[in-house]
């Protein structure tokens, strides 16, 4: 009897069950049950009050939410805790590409990258503020349009 996997990595591996590799199907089932398992990332918040980001990375407490509509970002600035995230929502009919400053570098303040492309309608947490400095943003595609910049102040 030959048993075809059909799905993952190791599609259209014969599984042949001869003497010999009896254990063989079994373990094809086993591949291709752990393939259909993988995939998807949480964006449930944490045990310690901090959430997942896009990637599964673990964020601090979300201590200011940023909002991008047609006429910009508001608030332009925000002030949060060290050890803290920054949540942006993107309520404007159009997509942004948010990055720390400056641009293109965009390595000002690398947490707030995360942020990243966002369509409209979706919304991200910036990874963990750690270090008290002053962080400006803008949107990578628009870097001059001074309603689509702002800061983020972490003490």
């Amino acid at each position: 009897m030959t048993h075809t996997l059909t799905t993952g990595p190791h599609a259209a591996t014969p599984c042949v069950g001869r003497p010999g590799l009896r254990g063989r199907a079994g373990i094809c089932i086993a591949i291709a049950l752990l393939a259909a398992a993988c995939g998807g990332s949480s964006t449930a918040p944490s045990s310690t009050g901090g959430s997942t980001s896009g990637g599964g990375t673990t964020t601090g407490p979300i201590a200011a939410t940023v909002t991008v509509t047609a006429s910009g970002v508001s608030p332009k600035s925000v002030t949060v805790p060290v050890g803290s995230s920054v949540n942006f929502v993107n309520n404007d009919s159009k997509a942004h590409d948010m990055s720390s400053d400056p641009h293109p570098e965009h390595s000002n303040c690398p947490e707030l990258n995360q942020w990243g492309f966002l369509s409209a309608g979706q919304q991200r947490t910036s990874g963990n503020l750690n270090t008290a400095r002053t962080c400006g943003f803008h949107d990578h595609n628009l870097p001059q349009n001074a309603n689509l910049q702002g800061t983020v102040i972490i003490q």
